[in-house]
């Protein structure tokens, strides 16, 4: 009987039976859970949402549970305020005087490291990231803030120059605009616009320097929390992917995380990055790991076949043949279930180094069933000098005659027509030629040194 597959509202009521005890769901547990849904980026941050509505942190095995911040309600309605005084605000949109953090204090820190030369990739990118201050937990709102009014800002030069310099425009021809201009562009296109308005002027000013300030509050959410990704990549080696590879996906996944971030919601900016990295690495896994993707139901056919492994190992005490699987896992056949394992084999690259040096190859120590032997090959080479001299007691007629016709000159074998048209005779004459070169090499003083290797074979 096939597993009924489960929906997400199923799912999520597994989730707060799992979680009625200490409020906790492991990450691994979760993913597994979700796997088969292949939810999109919005049900993904509803999921996430729900899980911090109904109070459930997830969490990794060997993690020491760390409690979630939260800002305080008063402080919540401070920032609330504060973005309402912004938006009624004179001349200019957003108000500078409430940025207090320095941005420049979490540059990268320049040191003599830099010189130093790394051949590692690895090793030289997490140097390169390690150099990055990481984000004072008081200043993560404030940085998310700057981040959102440059978004906002972008929005209202965006307006602004519609309003002004594209009112006669519809919808899709702006949208056809706004691909070909670059927004540095529309800057400076306000700017030109509006150079005698100092009013709008000012406007636009205001804008431009919020928008390219919550850019480098972007860049720098981004870089203090790369960190965060190789940790997490870490979890997932050896599942089909280089830690290159992982980190670059969870890389993508920071940034989208960056990109939805609320800070006005409460939870720490590490706790939602957390999530979308994980998302964005298990997708990698699921679409990338293997040359030919493995179809869900098989993903968990296959699992649940290891469970199964895995359990009758200790029970046995060694490894257990197909049809003690089969036995156990129900409605499946010995031969489905070695069709499974096949399946569920890693492909692995024949120029995958071996040894300290990396000087060999996987695929060097791989035998070639298709290739001679050394025995065989030295055997086929004598009797190819043997023939050669044989061929050389013959006329020059004669031995491009048994050449041809019997492939020793590049291994294709050449009918007594097509000798013929080479020498301009006909076939009969051809075959003459051949006959007669045969009965020279039945001589008992050349055959003798060619019958040893007819015995041979």
């Amino acid at each position: 009987m096939a597993k009924k597959i489960k929906t997400l509202e199923e799912v999520k009521e597994e989730f707060l039976k799992q979680s009625e005890k200490d409020q906790r769901l492991l990450n691994e547990y979760v993913e597994k859970a979700i796997d088969h849904l292949n939810l999109s980026d919005d049900e993904s941050e509803e999921l996430f949402n729900w899980f911090s509505d109904n109070n459930i942190i997830l969490v990794d095995e060997e993690d020491d549970i760390e409690e979630e911040v939260l800002l305080d309600d008063e402080d919540a309605l401070e920032d609330d305020a504060l973005l309402d005084d912004d938006a009624v605000d004179g001349d200019v949109p957003f108000d500078d005087s409430m940025n207090k953090v320095d941005l420049s204090s979490y540059e990268n820190e320049l040191t003599s490291a830099n010189l130093v030369r790394i051949n590692d990739p690895v090793k030289m990118y997490l140097k390169e990231i390690g150099r990055v201050n990481l984000l004072d937990p008081k200043d993560e709102p404030e940085i998310a803030r700057r981040l959102q009014e440059g978004e906002q800002a972008k929005e209202l030069i965006i307006n602004l120059y519609r309003e002004h310099l594209a009112a006669d425009v519809d919808d899709e021809e702006f949208e056809i605009i706004m691909q070909e201009l670059k927004i540095e562009d529309i800057f400076d296109i306000l700017q030109d616009h509006f150079q005698d308005d100092e009013s709008n002027l000012a406007y636009v000013d205001n804008c431009i320097d919020t928008y390219f300030d919550g850019q480098e509050a972007r860049r720098i959410l981004i870089s203090a929390n790369l960190r965060l990704v190789v940790s997490i990549a870490k979890k997932y080696v050896g599942r089909g992917m280089l830690f290159l590879d992982l980190i670059q996906e969870g890389n993508m996944g920071l940034v989208k995380a960056v990109e939805k971030f609320d800070y006005t919601k409460g939870f720490k900016f590490s706790t939602y990055a957390t999530w979308w990295i994980r998302q964005a690495i298990t997708r990698a896994i699921a679409d990338q790991a293997r040359t030919i993707r493995i179809p869900v139901h098989m993903v968990e056919t296959i699992n649940k076949l290891t469970r199964v492994q895995r359990s009758l190992v200790q029970t046995l005490g060694r490894e257990p043949t197909a049809e003690e699987i089969a036995a156990e896992m129900e409605g499946i056949t010995p031969e489905k279930v070695r069709e499974i394992q096949k399946i569920a084999l890693d492909p692995v690259s024949l120029e995958t180094p071996i040894g300290e040096e990396d000087d060999s190859h996987l695929g060097d120590f791989i035998e070639d069933k298709d290739a001679m032997s050394p025995d065989e090959y030295a055997n086929n080479q004598l009797l190819k000098e043997e023939i050669n001299m044989v061929l050389e007691g013959l006329t020059e007629r004669e031995e491009k005659v048994l050449r041809l016709r019997f492939g020793l000159e590049d291994g294709r074998t050449r009918t007594l027509e097509e000798v013929g048209k080479e020498f301009n005779v006909t076939r009969e004459r051809i075959r003459q030629i051949e006959a007669k070169a045969l009965r020279k090499l039945k001589h008992p003083t050349r055959s003798k040194r060619l019958r040893d290797f007819v015995d041979k074979r």
